[in-house]
């Protein structure tokens, strides 16, 4: 070959750290090692003994390359003979599991290259992918003969995992949805956690429930410093609430839905970033039966034996059937129900709500359940039961 092709993968340096060596000053050495590394260039003044660096080295091997990474790499063709080659072209491809991309900055041919003149290029790509990449790399050409030449080289290299994410959801009666995303760090060096945010689908709206205020600023309850050591895990929530034009169907809502999908951002080493979006997040909906009871509002705290006022919210979560609903109130041994029981609420048609307010009263004291709501559908004869819809704190009037 008249030819030579060389690749390097283009990383950061590191840190340089010296390994110390010292000793008493009663020993055989006395205060020879402490000298010796105070004169080192590469320890930090003042902290010789400490695995510190101030100096920075270029990479020894290939490295790791990680998930959501940017790949560089630096290609250069050199021609090693004494002769002008002609209409030199350089592709480099790169193989994955599913695909093969083209990673070259050009396809244009160059006409020719001059002895120990060489052709450079830099390749850049965002790695999408885990497991076995192949870079190949091919390189042909034409000799002053005419004769056409052509050879490839292969570069494998893994792509590994660099975080766990694992998600759990929680649905709250008032038709929000909270995500609790818990994010491990399994590479060997910390990260720098630059931005974790959930991007919600077009029905919900999301708050980020990762910050405190405190003296009217708002900071993370990480605190300052947001650095994920290695497999250490960190819990982000978000609270998502349907848009208006989807509350009213919230209850009626079957079946699985997105919620919508995680964007993580972060930094290593020297400033490297990596950025990983997750698939799109689904939850089963809550099932609710046909007829689904809701609390809209109810007090923290009551005084004993006195009236207190709640809104409760039915739906009808059957998309073809009208209901002829009649509501009863049964007593319990604490709560006591307010008003006449056995009313007619009349129809409600399919996948619509209404709004009624109770009464009640607790003869007892303490965290008390509101139970005894029963809700009978006079077409079909079926009696709905609802108990334990909510609990509400009783005190004596002394008290509060």
């Amino acid at each position: 070959y008249f030819l030579i092709f060389a690749v390097m993968r283009l990383t950061k340096p590191t840190l340089f750290t010296n390994i110390p060596v010292t000793c008493e000053e009663r020993d055989l050495p006395g205060n020879l090692f402490n000298q010796l590394m105070k004169g080192d260039p590469s320890t930090v003044k003042g902290a010789e003994i400490l695995m510190l660096g101030e100096m920075l080295t270029l990479p020894q091997n290939f490295g790791n390359i990680f998930l959501g990474e940017t790949f560089s790499s630096y290609i250069s063709v050199h021609n090693d003979s004494n002769q002008v080659v002609k209409d030199i072209l350089v592709k480099a491809d790169l193989q994955t599991s599913s695909q093969r991309l083209n990673l070259s900055a050009s396809s244009a041919a160059v006409a020719e290259l001059k002895p120990d003149c060489c052709i450079d290029d830099v390749i850049h790509h965002e790695v999408k992918e885990i497991g076995t990449h192949i870079l190949v790399c091919a390189v042909s050409y034409t000799t002053q003969t005419g004769e056409k030449m052509y050879f490839r080289k292969f570069f494998k290299f893994q792509v590994l995992k660099p975080l766990d994410v694992k998600t759990k959801f929680y649905n709250a009666e008032t038709d929000e949805v909270f995500l609790e995303a818990q994010i491990q760090n399994i590479t060997t060096s910390p990260m720098f956690m630059e931005k974790v945010s959930l991007e919600p689908s077009m029905m919900y709206n999301v708050a980020e429930l990762n910050t405190v205020d405190t003296a009217g600023e708002s900071e993370s309850t990480f605190g300052s410093r947001t650095y994920l050591q290695p497999m250490d895990t960190r819990q982000y929530l978000y609270c998502l609430k349907p848009k208006q034009e989807f509350a009213e169907k919230a209850g009626v809502i079957k079946g699985v839905t997105v919620i919508g999908k995680l964007d993580i951002v972060w930094k290593t080493n020297l400033g490297e970033r990596g950025r990983l979006q997750t698939s799109q997040l689904q939850r089963m909906a809550p099932g609710y039966g046909d007829v689904r009871l809701s609390l809209e509002t109810i007090p923290d705290t009551v005084n004993l034996e006195e009236p207190f006022d709640i809104t409760c919210k039915i739906t009808n979560c059957s998309s073809e059937r009208t209901m002829d609903l009649v509501l009863e109130m049964c007593n319990t041994n604490s709560i006591h129900w307010c008003g006449v029981s056995g009313r007619q609420l009349g129809k409600l048609h399919p996948s619509s709500s209404l709004h009624l307010a109770l009464t009640l009263l607790s003869s007892v004291q303490g965290l008390q359940s509101v139970s005894g709501l029963r809700l009978t559908d006079t077409f079909l004869k079926r009696t709905y039961e609802y108990d334990d819809i909510a609990q509400v704190c009783v005190v004596s009037s002394e008290v509060k």
